[in-house]
């Protein structure tokens, strides 16, 4: 994938359409600073930044600011970018052997999580805490677990644009997380 398609134009004065009235967005020179330097570290091939550097990356909300859906969409394009170059350098260094095993690997542990019997498959925040909906959360599970147990279809931005309301007592989100950042970064290295 080369810059110009996975970056927005740099002669764009605004990339991305503005949010109106009380309806946040994202910080537009947080996102344009972000973008500079993403499309600086791929087109001098740094290993500065990382897919899963993009993947985590976070922006102030405010009034006024970029439209979150169009951010996040080119964002998937840029980290797609990034993950294409990594599989790309993996192979050439490690062999398509050691690529796989690692992609495997990672997809066992995954799975291994998603085994778990419903409604245990994550800790739980206390009960006077907000965490994501266990019954939300076990659906995109078991979906999940479908797709590495037997191929079901499932894209990335499936798994990427995938929200749940949350819910006293739910599940912890940092561990539903990673557990999704771990998904996308196994969809990416299969490709």
């Amino acid at each position: 994938m080369s810059a110009t398609t996975a970056f927005p134009a740099e002669a764009d004065s605004a990339p991305f359409g503005t949010t109106t009235g009380l309806r946040k967005g994202y910080e537009k020179h947080a996102v344009d600073a972000f973008l500079a330097h993403a499309r600086e570290a791929f087109e001098t091939d740094a290993t500065a930044l990382s897919s899963a550097d993009v993947r985590g990356t976070a922006f102030p909300l405010v009034r006024h600011g970029y439209r979150i859906r169009d951010v996040d969409a080119a964002l998937g394009r840029i980290e797609d970018a990034f993950a294409h170059r990594e599989r790309e350098q993996a192979l050439a260094d490690e062999g398509a052997d050691a690529w796989v095993e690692r992609s495997r690997t990672l997809a066992q542990e995954v799975l291994d999580r998603l085994s778990r019997e419903r409604g245990h498959r994550f800790d739980r925040v206390g009960a006077m805490h907000y965490g994501y909906r266990v019954d939300e959360v076990d659906l995109v599970a078991d979906k999940l677990a479908r797709y590495l147990e037997t191929g079901e279809s499932l894209t990335v931005e499936q798994v990427r644009t995938v929200a749940f309301r949350m819910k006293r007592g739910g599940y912890r989100e940092d561990q539903v997380d990673a557990v999704l950042d771990a998904m996308v970064e196994v969809l990416l290295a299969v490709g």
